[in-house]
């Protein structure tokens, strides 16, 4: 498509599954951090469908139809009786969520859109995907969104994938960013999905952590564990990740 053609092509439709922020014991920060997700794709030119857990099935059923591509975002942990395990550290489990997302993975993987997912929604695209969850990581995570400044860390990137090429493009040996940690859980070497691999890496006390995940090939699946969306924790560099993903988005766009 010409740079003429995208300008005055259909926005693309993304759906942006969000946490229901009444249900938060913090509902004026839960509305905020959804409002962060919507404006990250809005502001790179897609039309966002905002869905949550008390979406209808007929308007799931629309949103799939008309979709263009998923951004799955941040929230509470997903149940462990999606990987087959045992509780054994997961938290504030929102099983309706679950399968609001697993309904919307589905309906992404069967007509080959774009899926971007962001801390919880890298986790779920690993579990939807087939994966497993380490579901506690000791000392991981920092203080809670607006309550303090963001913990921060180093972030691997592995040389060659997707990940790397949008973010530092010009160091085709990977490099290395600081970027915020606001989770307990994680994906360890072990739990990645078939078909995954791992972009990025993070040392913890349990050891190398999967920090980026993608699949191979040209269809766009990404996930991060930083939230890329709370820009004033966030490398520049990952708006080209928000601005990739819409463009991403906008084939399914134009082929309708």
């Amino acid at each position: 498509m010409t740079a003429s053609a995208a300008r005055t092509a259909r926005p693309p439709r993304i759906v942006v599954t969000v946490m229901v922020a009444a249900r938060q014991s913090e509902p004026d920060i839960a509305e905020r951090k959804n409002r962060l997700y919507v404006e990250a794709v809005a502001r790179h030119g897609a039309d966002p469908i905002v869905l949550d857990a008390r979406s209808t099935a007929a308007e799931r059923a629309t949103a799939w139809a008309a979709m263009d591509g998923l951004f799955l975002t941040g929230g509470a942990d997903i149940d462990p009786a999606r990987y087959g395990q045992p509780p054994a550290g997961a938290l504030d489990l929102e099983p309706d969520r679950d399968q609001l997302e697993a309904e919307a993975w589905l309906a992404a993987e069967g007509r080959g859109l774009p899926v971007l997912g962001v801390c919880r929604g890298l986790q779920a695209i690993n579990v939807f995907a087939g994966g497993t969850l380490l579901q506690d990581v000791a000392g991981h995570a920092g203080p809670g969104y607006g309550h303090g400044p963001a913990k921060e860390h180093p972030l691997r990137l592995v040389a060659g994938t997707k990940l790397a090429r949008i973010l530092v493009p010009a160091n085709v040996r990977g490099g290395v960013l600081t970027v915020n940690s606001y989770h307990h859980q994680a994906i360890r070497p072990s739990d990645l999905a078939p078909g995954l691999v791992a972009s990025a890496w993070a040392s913890s006390p349990a050891g190398d952590l999967v920090e980026g995940l993608e699949r191979p090939g040209d269809r766009f699946v990404v996930g991060v564990q930083c939230h890329p969306e709370r820009t004033e924790s966030t490398p520049e560099a990952f708006e080209r990740l928000f601005g990739v993903f819409v463009d991403a988005c906008r084939g399914p766009a134009a082929r309708r």
